[in-house]
């Protein structure tokens, strides 16, 4: 069990390694989290897809932490938090195998098999990392430690992008062009050849995924366990269920929507820059959003807790988001993906802040909470196609109005960010008052 009472700088010498090492999990699942935003155009284009049905691939990769969280949480009381990390590993790498079989036979379902199958194990992952690197060391400072995840996880997101974006998006307005003129087998072909792009990297990405869930076994992580729940006084209750802590479900709902609003920001700015005719200067976008992150994260390791709270860090974010989602509606063109990239600056410090305050006084409740939280990453999977079904029924109501199909699209596709706005006025609701809830007051 990690002791909170030694020495602080006892207490660095003893976590810094472990936070290096989680650090570097963070990077992983970063990495193959945010190629999503690379990976959606381009099966959005080699299966003919819709909008609504090209963001499956996020639905695909998220939708797994609703299916696996509470199982994970259970794996990880048996197995414990290091074998469960290696177990996450080795599961994306079977599932970045799947993609050769998906590619050959260009089949969509087999695609998003190979998702659903990658993201099975980085709910694992999360379960066991997510809790462990808030709970090594003071609670008060789990932001700042967050953060510093937070610039592994964005900083291997951009990387991913960038990489993703270059090996399978470039040339694809030419591909799009030249698949409205050719016949029906030249179009196969050209399909075929573009889905066979995707082989050798996820070779590649299998065989590092692998290693790395062998090596985890033999990292120095050392054991950690939450503080337990303070006896109760006389007169007092002791909580016996989670269901007693509202704080914990109000932060459950946040984080589900935050992470929906920052996989819409990531995932779905390359196809808005595609849609306002911006060309393949687009494939760069999901870098812009990231880079917007890790820049915020490393404010937040500077900033908390030596002179901002948590909660502060929140109820900044949070007004920050709801002004950034005016913007983008109301602005054309450049300015307004800027703003969409700009929301990573909103985005940054909620995961960081959301965690440390939802998880405050659970004690004994930390790994089922923590599956909770886990379970939340869902919102990926809800908000992004809810994000694309608005921009179809958008399009087509423009279409029959008259508008020419680039304006429909450009128009419909800003119209579309209106979801963020009610998503975050929830979660500036959670960092005023909603982490509150329940607690006593000290």
């Amino acid at each position: 069990m990690f002791n909170n009472n030694q020495q602080p700088s006892k207490i660095k010498n003893n976590t810094l390694v472990p936070i290096l090492i989680i650090a570097g999990l963070f990077f992983i699942f970063g990495f193959v989290t945010w190629i999503n935003g690379a990976l959606i155009p381009f099966m959005k284009t080699i299966n003919e897809l819709t909008d609504a049905q090209s963001y499956l691939v996020a639905s695909a990769s998220y939708i797994s932490f609703v299916v696996m969280a509470l199982p994970a949480s259970y794996i990880i009381d048996k197995i414990g938090y290091k074998k469960g990390m290696s177990l996450g590993l080795i599961i994306m790498a079977f599932g970045a195998l799947l993609f050769i079989p998906a590619a050959n036979a260009r089949t969509y379902w087999m695609f998003l098999t190979a998702i659903f199958i990658q993201g099975i194990g980085m709910t694992l992952l999360q379960t066991a990392s997510n809790p462990y690197i808030t709970i090594l060391g003071p609670m008060e400072s789990a932001a700042k430690r967050i953060a510093i995840m937070g610039i592994a996880n964005k900083v291997a997101g951009a990387l991913g992008s960038f990489i993703f974006a270059t090996i399978l998006l470039s040339g694809i307005g030419e591909i799009k062009e030249k698949l409205s003129t050719v016949g029906i087998e030249e179009k196969e072909d050209l399909l075929n050849t573009m889905a066979d792009s995707v082989i050798t990297p996820y070779i590649v990405m299998a065989l590092v995924l692998f290693l790395l869930g062998i090596l985890i076994r033999k990292a120095p992580l050392p054991n950690v366990e939450a503080a337990p729940i303070e006896e109760p006084k006389e007169g007092e209750t002791s909580k016996t269920s989670v269901f007693q802590f509202p704080h914990l479900w109000l932060g459950v709902l946040a984080l589900f929507l935050y992470v929906g609003v920052e996989v819409i920001a990531g995932d779905t700015i390359i196809a808005y820059g595609h849609s306002l005719g911006l060309g393949e200067q687009s494939n760069s976008f999901t870098t812009y959003t990231l880079m917007a992150m890790v820049a915020t994260y490393a404010l937040g390791v500077l900033l908390i807790p030596k002179y901002i709270s948590q909660s502060f860090a929140l109820k900044v974010s949070a007004i920050l988001g709801i002004l950034l989602s005016f913007c983008i509606v109301f602005t054309t063109g450049f300015t307004s993906v800027l703003f969409v990239a700009a929301l990573g600056v909103a985005n940054a410090l909620v995961w960081p802040a959301i965690w440390p305050l939802t998880l405050k006084g659970l004690g004994r409740f930390t790994k089922t909470a923590s599956a909770l939280l886990i379970m939340a990453i869902s919102g990926g999977a809800v908000l992004p196609p809810l994000y694309g079904a608005l921009v179809d029924h958008k399009k087509e109501e423009l279409l029959a109005t008259g508008t020419n199909e680039f304006g429909a699209l450009a128009e419909a596709a800003s119209f579309g960010y209106w979801i963020l706005l009610p998503c975050y006025l929830i979660i500036l609701y959670y960092a005023f008052w909603g982490h509150k809830m329940g607690l006593k007051k000290v």
